[in-house]
């Protein structure tokens, strides 16, 4: 059975995670962990870690709900804001065949500003996937 890490948070409800997602499943059995960095909610130049987190669950929460009815075996947890550090948090002691790294659009996506990509490549030995969200799929607010 092969098993996937998903790094997400804005896009986990994106047609394209959701198409990547069901190509994985069409390759066969497969088991998804999901980890949500808990990323800051911006209100100007401040944000709260219990208001991040909060929605990092509930979209965690919506996302394997969502997962829950295809068959695929589907667990998740919040990770760190950096979702570099968070990829790493949640290999520890996990075997994984493949990450799915999900993001925002350029010119939006934070992640892509950062580099994340390289660098989340740069740090694991397995194949990492960026799927990005089309402008069309962000929900705005």
């Amino acid at each position: 059975m092969r098993s996937y890490l998903v790094i997400g948070n804005q896009t986990l409800d994106s047609p394209e995670l959701a198409a990547t997602i069901r190509e994985r499943l069409a390759m066969g059995p497969a088991t998804f962990h999901f980890v949500v960095p808990a990323t800051p909610v911006g209100h100007g130049l401040t944000w709260a870690e219990e208001e991040a987190r909060a929605v990092a669950t509930e979209r965690l929460t919506e996302a394997l709900a969502r997962l829950g009815g295809s068959g695929a075996e589907c667990t998740g947890e919040i990770g760190s804001r950096d979702p570099v550090e968070a990829a790493e948090d949640a290999l520890r002691g996990r075997l994984v065949d493949e990450i799915i790294l999900s993001t925002l659009p350029p010119g939006i996506s934070r992640w892509l500003g950062q580099d994340v990509p390289s660098r989340l490549k740069g740090s694991v030995s397995v194949p990492v996937t960026v799927v990005t969200a089309a402008r069309e799929s962000v929900s705005s607010g």
